[in-house]
């Protein structure tokens, strides 16, 4: 059956749409009403004072020799957000931490120094970690009572790939020890354990991340006071420019006028600049944020034209339209489809009229990715009108796609400067190894926190009812069977990150926040289409709470 069904209304046939409901925009004209410059003086004072700090921070490098310092002060400047500064400094650091010795090491040592070089690309064999175990294999009982240690074990079992099954008894043994001893940590480890406890380390969404730990720094008393002030004045600077970027997109919004136009449609401008903020925070990828913040804002609207409100028949003119990518196929679009379509086709011609001559190639691959959505949008929309629940496998070869992943990433690639060339264009849109992890992490996630309220109203098959189907099990089951896909996923991206590719570091890198991502929009329920939750309380914590310097 098609989710619309036809009634009759004096002569004429009338379609009875069954729309979602979703509740307004949260922050409306916030960040147009309540946006300030810095003051030049102060933004003259705080960039100064950035600059001596960074001086110092330099020395610090320079001047430290022990290799557990040397370690100690990188991971502390990642976890601030302040390594898009000191690039140099922390690439001779690794070489450095990977040549040492690391015999003597102890339980976090040894833990952190894992972590950190697998971060960056560094094979590091996980055999390090069985002089942690007893003759029985089990891992000593030594150990129990090192918060700090088995911390740092627990956020580097994270990084592991398929074979390194000691990683996984890392995690169970970790876990249950730092659950077992949490209610007698004292601050701010205890706060630190909770935080990872919830999400570990490598699966944080960095800028979130970043605001979170912070304060915690801010209570250890081993702290360098010059990286924390930094951090503040750091984060306090990067939140002007993206609050500045905020206004841009909003306005930008305001003008479009398609939500108020598809009022069946999310209204979620703000929330897509957080999760694209949550991609790149760097002040040298602004154009790319606010390009790829307009894309992900369009592809809203989309997905839900077709997966919430156009009939069978509609949809297939959208996407033939779509397919032919010209004004002139406005005229076989349905009348209300017209306003979108033109102006999803403008928008990129505005991203066209912005690039340089030398970066122009880049929108044809832009306008693919929307064209390939928008087929597996329509072939979604196919199945749900035929009431057609695919295998898994069959689910999968389109619903990976329809995350909006592959898209997203090429989008990306679009208004960044030097890294993206035309290989990497050329990658992305070969579906890698990589990308189809990160899209299978995303797939999931949304479909097990999704599944409950989509199937509330007509809506085509999740990979849920697909597994369900195919395996003869209940949604509980599915659900579970579904999350060990999800970790086998991390294991290939963690895999692919260790490979060399054709592409820059960068790149591979928004693959591992578009995952990251995933935990902090869909780890306990849908919180884009829900904003008025936790997604409400971080957009707060990124873009409108400063630290008070």
């Amino acid at each position: 059956m098609e989710r619309q069904s036809m009634a009759l209304v004096g002569d004429k046939e009338e379609i009875i749409r069954k729309s979602a409901e979703y509740h307004p925009t949260v922050w409306g004209d916030y960040f147009i009403r309540n946006y300030s410059y810095l003051p030049l003086e102060k933004k003259e004072y705080m960039i100064k004072r950035v600059e001596e700090l960074k001086e110092r921070v330099r020395n610090l490098f320079e001047e430290t020799r022990d290799v557990l310092q040397i370690m100690i002060l990188v991971d502390s400047i990642q976890l601030l957000g302040l390594d898009y500064h000191f690039e140099k400094e922390i690439i001779a650091a690794l070489r450095l931490i990977y040549e040492t010795d690391i015999e003597n090491y102890g339980l976090y040592e040894v833990s952190l120094r894992f972590r950190l070089l697998r971060q960056h690309g560094y094979y590091l064999s996980a055999d390090a970690f069985n002089k942690l175990k007893d003759d029985k294999g089990r891992f000593l009982s030594a150990l129990n009572g090192d918060a700090k240690g088995l911390l740092s074990l627990y956020n580097a079992a994270y990084l592991g790939t398929h074979e390194e099954m000691i990683l996984d008894e890392a995690i169970s043994f970790t876990k249950y020890q730092l659950e077992s001893m949490l209610g007698e940590l004292e601050r701010p480890l205890a706060t630190e354990v909770s935080l990872f406890l919830e999400t570990p380390l490598y699966r944080r969404s960095r800028r979130l991340m970043v605001r979170k730990y912070i304060p915690i720094y801010q209570e250890n008393w081993m702290r360098n006071d010059t990286i924390l002030e930094l951090a503040k004045l750091d984060f306090n600077i990067l939140q002007a420019l993206h609050r500045e970027e905020v206004k841009k997109i909003t306005i930008w919004w305001n003008d479009l006028a398609l939500a108020k136009s598809y009022k069946f449609a999310r209204d979620r401008v703000v929330e897509c600049y957080y999760w694209i903020v949550t991609m790149y925070f760097e002040p040298q990828y602004s154009r790319a944020r606010l390009i790829t913040s307009k894309v992900i804002s369009l592809m809203s609207i989309m997905d839900d034209i077709y997966d919430n409100y156009s009939t069978v028949e509609e949809s297939r003119l959208l996407t033939e339209a779509i397919e032919r990518w010209e004004p002139q196929a406005v005229d076989q679009v349905p009348e209300y489809l017209k306003d979108f379509y033109l102006k999803l086709l403008k928008t990129c011609k505005d991203f066209e009229d912005e690039l340089e001559p030398h970066e122009k190639y880049r929108i044809p691959y832009l306008q693919e990715g929307i064209k390939g959505l928008s087929r597996c949008y329509f072939q979604e929309v196919q199945w749900c009108a035929e009431g057609y629940v695919p295998s898994l496998e069959e689910h999968l070869r389109v619903s990976l796609k329809s995350t909006g992943y592959p898209a997203i990433t090429c989008t990306s690639y679009v208004g960044m400067v030097e890294d993206a060339t035309k290989e990497a264009f050329e990658w992305v849109a070969s579906f890698p190894k990589i990308l189809k992890s990160s899209s299978i992490i995303c797939r999931l996630m949304d479909d097990i926190t999704s599944h409950e309220l989509e199937q509330q109203r007509d809506h085509v098959a999740s990979t849920v009812e697909s597994y369900m189907k195919e395996y003869g099990t209940n949604v509980k089951v599915a659900h579970e069977k579904l999350r060990v896909m999800v970790e086998r996923a991390w294991k290939d991206l963690n895999e692919e990150c260790l490979r060399s590719t054709q592409v820059a570091r960068s790149l591979i890198e928004i693959l591992l926040h578009l995952s990251r991502a995933m935990e902090d929009v869909h780890k306990y329920i849908d919180s884009y289409t829900n904003s008025n939750t936790r997604m409400k309380d971080h957009v707060s914590l990124i873009l409108v709470e400063s630290f008070p310097i």
